[in-house]
């Protein structure tokens, strides 16, 4: 990583695996807010999840290289999974800082995550380090989005971005259940993606 004035996406998740509505919510988020890149950020160890069904780091860190190797803008990051412990969103964020001195940073989330990251770790230090990206999807109505963005500008001065509504019903809890039951995934993922899960056999154990 280097030093340089850009404005830089930052996507963190599980990626477990990674699919479709991930890649479309860092591309309408570069779109939108003329991101120059998105750094792809799977977590290392989440201190909000439970790990018993969470591929390790590192073969979910190459599902995430080969999903995204087709789009110039988007690189992929292994500073979480290199870390040891809990994985904080606001140590990651401080350590790109340190990269990106004078980088614009914007952090990408889910509407959902958005109701919640009050009540992350060191918050605070998230809305001082960078800008909200906050898509919505599932079944959060955006007035009530739109609501908490504005709680969260009066609450900590942060600077949240929504992105235009996109209804997205992937997840990769679903593509998880339909491995196990046997039951088709084709077309909710990069077909090397697609490919690597079956080739190893990953989540149908």
């Amino acid at each position: 990583m280097r030093s340089c004035s850009k404005k830089i996406g930052i996507m963190g998740g599980t990626f477990n695996p990674i699919h479709y509505g991930h890649l479309m919510i860092a591309e309408d988020a570069r779109c939108f807010c003329n991101l120059d890149e998105v750094i792809f950020i799977p977590s290392g160890n989440s201190y909000m999840k439970e790990a018993d069904d969470i591929l390790s780091g590192e073969l979910r860190f190459h599902m995430v290289k080969l999903a995204i190797s087709s789009n110039e803008y988007f690189i992929c990051s292994d500073i979480e999974i290199k870390r040891t412990g809990n994985s904080y969103t606001y140590e990651t964020l401080e350590e790109l800082r340190k990269h990106y001195p004078e980088a614009e940073l914007y952090f990408i989330l889910g509407a959902d995550n958005l109701f919640t990251i009050e009540k992350w770790k060191c918050s605070e230090r998230i809305f001082k380090e960078c800008s909200l990206i906050a898509a919505s999807r599932g079944e959060v109505d955006f007035d009530s989005l739109k609501k908490q963005a504005d709680s969260l500008k009066k609450n900590y001065q942060a600077n949240v971005i929504l992105l235009p509504e996109r209804k997205m019903d992937i997840s990769s809890t679903e593509i998880r259940e339909c491995i196990l039951n046997n039951q088709s995934v084709r077309y909710m993922m990069p077909e090397e993606v697609y490919d690597y899960i079956f080739e190893r056999k990953l989540y149908s154990n």
